[in-house]
C-alpha cells in the first residue's frame, strides 16, 4: 500500500509579548497532541483542506498560507491489521478567531504553547523538526500572508 496524503494546519498567533504561539489539539482516538489535519477531499486545495480541519477540530479560523512549511510522515492504523504511511503537508494558519464551541469540542482538547513546548508534546519527529524550524521561516510566512499592518495578537 502506497503513501496517502493529508493536509494539516499549524495554527499560530503572537502573544502580547511578541512570542509565537502554536495551537495543538488532542487526537480523538489516543489523546496524543497533534495538529488539526485530515484528508484532502476532491475539489479542495491542500491549504483549504487544512483550514477546514482547523475549524472543525480546533475551532479556529484565520489566514492560511497556500505554501506548506514542511512535510512529516506517520503510520496510521486503518484497522487491526492494516497500517498505512501518511504524508502530511503543514500549512501555517495565522489565527484571528478562536471559537468557544466547534464541531469536535466534545472529543478534543486544545492548548496554546510555544513551538519549543509543542516539540516536546508531539510524537512525530518530522513534526518536531517543523516546530524547531519555525523561527527561521516566521518572517517568510508573515510576508506571504500579506498583513497590511501588524498581525493581530492573542486577546488579553
Amino acid at each position: 500500500m502506497g503513501k496517502r496524503n493529508q493536509a494539516a494546519a499549524l495554527p499560530l498567533r503572537l502573544s502580547r509579548s511578541g512570542k509565537v504561539k502554536v495551537l495543538l489539539v488532542t487526537s480523538r482516538d489516543t489523546g496524543r497532541w497533534v495538529l488539526p489535519k485530515g484528508w484532502i477531499e476532491k475539489g479542495f486545495k491542500p491549504h483549504e483542506a487544512a483550514a477546514r480541519e482547523a475549524e472543525e477540530e480546533a475551532g479556529v479560523r484565520g489566514r492560511i498560507d497556500n505554501e506548506a512549511i514542511g512535510i512529516f510522515s506517520y503510520a496510521k492504523a486503518l484497522d487491526r491489521k492494516t497500517v498505512q504511511m501518511i504524508e502530511v503537508s503543514v500549512f501555517p494558519l495565522y489565527v484571528y478567531e478562536v471559537k468557544d464551541t466547534w464541531p469536535e469540542a466534545k472529543v478534543r482538547k486544545r492548548c496554546w504553547v510555544t513551538p519549543d513546548q509543542a516539540a516536546e508534546m508531539v510524537d512525530e519527529p518530522g513534526l518536531v523538526a517543523i516546530f524547531d524550524e519555525l523561527d527561521n521561516v516566521w518572517d517568510d510566512v508573515l510576508e506571504r500572508l500579506d498583513f497590511e499592518e501588524r498581525p493581530p495578537v492573542e486577546p488579553t
